[in-house]
């Protein structure tokens, strides 16, 4: 005799494991990807503050590009190279751009690529 459909319930081994592996494959992901976008919160703050800082208003072009490059560098954030960092002037202000690309490895031959942008205005003496 067979049975109902209402009684049956539940997923089957094979569906268990198309889950399981799903769910790992976001995992890695994650941890792999997480961390350059905190890398990225932490170059936004860095950003925010710099309109603030009396040096860097009283600075020139290449004395402001080393203040950026100090506060990246006193927050661990070795990856910007200082090419990476563009300062044009404007009236009364310099515009500071940090445009940046990092790139990794997920699994195997699968890359990934995150694109990057901030920029802030800094009105100098």
């Amino acid at each position: 005799m067979l049975r109902p459909l209402k009684n049956q319930q539940g997923l089957t081994m094979i569906s268990w494991i198309v889950v399981i592996v799903f769910l790992l494959f976001q995992g890695v992901i994650a941890m792999n990807v997480i961390p350059v976008y905190m890398t990225d919160s932490t170059v936004k703050s860095i950003m925010k503050k710099l309109p603030n800082d009396v040096k860097a208003r009283a600075a020139t072009t290449k004395e402001l590009r080393v203040i950026v490059t100090k506060h990246l560098n006193v927050n661990n954030i070795y990856n910007i190279m200082p090419e990476q960092i563009k300062i044009t002037k404007g009236r009364g202000v310099n515009i500071v751009t940090i445009a940046y690309e990092p790139r990794g490895k997920l699994i195997g031959t699968l890359d990934y690529i995150v694109s990057f942008n901030s920029d802030v205005r800094t009105k100098f003496i």
